[in-house]
């Protein structure tokens, strides 16, 4: 297995307050680059840590400052992200919330891998506490902060000794009952997305699919056709399971799509009459992915209950339903026209994702939802790790990152942001090269 490397680190903003703070701490530890103490809850509020992730104004200095600017940022940040690391542990919950936060929001939006790989254990185990000992938001922001960590160190055996350690956590959270909600629901999409990044073993990938099997055919239509009644948070939890559950289908060999399409395609529909419109959603879309599936391994492949399934997918393709929300109609109707489409003619309506000067194309079910799988954990930067972020650029067979000449840059109309990475990209491609020459020059001593 492959170990992807990444190469980027990017200045954060912190608040006046906690900036201030920090600077006294660093003065304390001589400057030097030494660990620094977790704050206190005078330093540093829910409130306030909420806003660490806004970088706009640090990555104008290092864009204004150039080649010092760039290098100075990422100094800050590292000096940051310890900050949050150690902030992890503090006594206060608050200050463990706003630190999770903290080290999401860098992570979303920033290559880290340099920095991380050294420090990726001591970052587990602050997740590993977190879900043991916090409660459902602390929970949830560390279950986000360990798909986060698995999409910065990439396929390899260092996401492999991280999810080693939390994916035992995981199971036991969502297969307990008596767990929180939130923290129930969370570990079911980072399950699922974890497990796509760094397991290694796919008898492994099986037993996960179960896990969460056991929980989304508690909403199927029970035999005698009365259906269960089930709160609008565990329709969301079994939502969520049926969703990794497909997004671990799309690597699946094809014996075993073939015996998970026998045993659930049957029941799958039933699921399309469900009041929650995002579990009748993804129904669908897992539908149409189970098709997609299906008739690649066997273009000949048939359902006998097609034409009725059919005729519910052009029901809520064209709903009209008065005692449901208009947002929901509009959603649901959009979904449905292109399941429909590739239940019906084996189309897909192709998506094109632009980012700086490439573009990708999402031509599959299978695509979409791995697709939608990363986007869900880094949001907004999406584009970013599109263009910078080697194991996901490898997934989408991208192929390596694109570097752009400065003339080019300044001719292209692109955003500020994406000027920043690529001038921050260059820059460290200078620093490489310079080391390099450094660590060949010859050592003159005196006589």
């Amino acid at each position: 297995m492959v170990t992807f490397t990444h190469c980027r680190a990017d200045s954060v903003a912190l608040p006046l307050r906690w900036e201030q703070s920090y600077r006294n701490k660093l003065h304390q530890l001589g400057g030097q680059h030494g660990a620094v103490q977790p704050f206190s809850d005078e330093d540093a509020s829910i409130e306030t840590l909420s806003r660490c992730s806004s970088f706009s104004d640090a990555m104008s200095v290092a864009e204004e400052g150039g080649e010092a600017g760039e290098e100075t940022a990422q100094e800050d940040l590292q000096y940051k992200l310890k900050v949050f690391i150690d902030s992890t542990v503090d006594k206060s919950a608050k200050t463990r919330q706003g630190a999770l936060d903290g080290l999401k929001a860098a992570m979303a939006t920033r290559i880290l891998y340099e920095f991380i790989s050294d420090r990726r254990m001591t970052i587990t185990d602050s997740i590993e506490r977190c879900l043991k000992k916090g409660k459902g938001p602390e929970q949830c922001a560390a279950a986000s902060l360990a798909c986060l960590l698995c999409i910065q160190l990439g396929s390899g055996v260092e996401s492999e000794e991280v999810f080693k350690t939390l994916k035992p956590i995981f199971k036991n959270i969502l297969l307990d009952g008596a767990a929180n909600i939130q923290a129930r629901q969370a570990c079911a999409t980072s399950l699922g997305l974890c497990t796509l990044v760094a397991e290694d073993d796919i008898l492994d990938v099986y037993a996960t699919m179960e896990s969460f099997e056991s929980l989304f055919m508690r909403s199927y239509v029970k035999e005698d056709g009365s259906r269960p009644s089930l709160n609008p948070q565990t329709t969301l939890l079994h939502t969520n399971a049926l969703l990794s559950w497909a997004l671990l289908l799309t690597i699946c060999t094809g014996s075993q799509v073939k015996a998970v399409t026998h045993k659930h395609l049957p029941k799958l529909p039933r699921l399309l009459e469900n009041d929650d419109v995002n579990m009748r959603i993804a129904a669908g879309e897992t539908i149409a992915l189970l098709f997609e599936l299906a008739r690649d391994m066997d273009p000949e492949f048939e359902y006998d209950d097609w034409e009725p399934l059919c005729d519910k997918l052009n029901s809520l393709a064209t709903d009209c339903n008065k005692h449901r929300a208009k947002t929901d109609k509009r959603k649901q109707r959009s979904v449905f026209r292109d399941v429909l489409k590739a239940v019906e003619e084996r189309d897909f309506q192709t998506e094109t994702i632009r980012f700086s000067t490439e573009r990708m194309t999402i031509d599959s079910w299978v695509r979409k939802r791995t697709y939608d799988a990363f986007r869900e954990f880094v949001g907004s930067g999406m584009n970013y790790h599109l263009q910078a972020n080697e194991f996901i650029r490898d997934v989408f067979q991208l192929g390596p990152p694109m570097l752009v000449d400065a003339a080019t840059l300044k001719s292209m109309k692109i955003s500020r942001f994406e000027r920043h990475l690529y001038n921050a990209a260059a820059f460290k491609a200078r620093t490489k090269a310079r080391n390099k020459f450094r660590d060949k020059r010859v050592d003159v001593g005196e006589f």
